[in-house]
């Protein structure tokens, strides 16, 4: 698969670099970030997949989280895509909405027209973006994991829990913990998927937990002041779902912290290391 450079930066010692391709899953011209540290220059790394949340493309993290001076220190890849498929013939929101369409792909497979065409971001994460990867940097295939923020946290922990043979581990900020239950969720989720509920189950985190045969590592932090804990996000319901499940998992509410970078930036760095930790050959 054929990708173009389109920015690379000089960071920790390593490369932060931003490329372009045209994705046959999202029918689409997408864009996505990858740091490679240090040690890739000598040798195969293994690879951490952030998924950014609403209104997000692929440069929040990397310009806001200061992860890649963590992924430098352990020798890991950070590859982030964009949020959803772009472009001018890729449908929106109707009404412009931050939460839906653009930059709002819920990493889901839409299957509810004008929106199947080129919201599959859940395949595109899944299957396309990591075969882009491995093929074209030095990155081992076998040594993968996977965290994201809000909608992406959403993403995180469904894909790992999805696909429990392709992560060593998961963890996520602040995710939006059951579609099924929050606005958010259900607008996104009858939009792409449709009116009926059980088609939504596919993606909903507590669901997922108490069908997840293989329970890889988990670390999920949360913080107390943030404006859509309660409506949105609803942590209680992971903490209830992984307990049913007798899914060990780590999850943390940190006082006084909020839904914004200066939460993910505080914490990144344990995070990474968590990761690490199970990343180890």
């Amino acid at each position: 698969m054929s990708i173009e450079l389109l920015s690379e930066n000089r960071c920790f010692g390593g490369r932060q670099l931003r490329y372009q391709h045209q994705s046959s899953t999202l029918d689409c011209s997408m864009i996505f970030s990858v740091f490679l540290p240090p040690q890739a220059q000598q040798n195969k790394v293994p690879v951490l997949y952030w998924l950014s949340g609403l209104t997000c493309t692929d440069e929040n993290f990397v310009q806001k989280a200061g992860a890649q001076q963590y992924a430098a220190e352990h020798g890991i890849a950070i590859v982030c895509p964009d949020t959803s498929p772009r472009g001018d013939n890729v449908a929106d929101d109707e009404n412009g909405a931050y939460d839906f369409g653009l930059g709002a792909g819920f990493y889901v497979n839409a299957t509810e027209e004008p929106f199947a065409k080129h919201y599959q971001m859940y395949d595109y994460v899944v299957n396309e973006l990591p075969q882009l990867i491995n093929e074209n940097f030095p990155v081992n295939a076998g040594l993968a994991s996977i965290s994201g923020h809000s909608m992406g946290g959403h993403g995180a922990l469904t894909i790992a829990l999805k696909n429990s043979q392709m992560f060593k581990s998961v963890s996520a900020f602040s995710p939006i913990t059951s579609p099924l239950n929050c606005p958010w969720g259900e607008k996104a989720l009858t939009g792409y998927v449709g009116e009926n509920r059980d088609n939504w189950l596919q993606y909903d985190s507590c669901y997922l937990l108490g069908q997840a045969q293989t329970h890889i590592p988990m670390l999920v932090d949360q913080g107390t002041s943030d404006n859509f804990l309660q409506e949105q996000l609803q942590p209680e319901r992971l903490k209830s779902a992984c307990e049913q499940a007798n899914y060990e998992a780590t999850l943390r509410l940190q006082e006084g912290y909020d839904h914004s970078y200066f939460f993910i930036s505080t914490f990144i760095g344990e995070h990474i290391a968590f990761h690490a930790k199970h990343l180890k050959r």
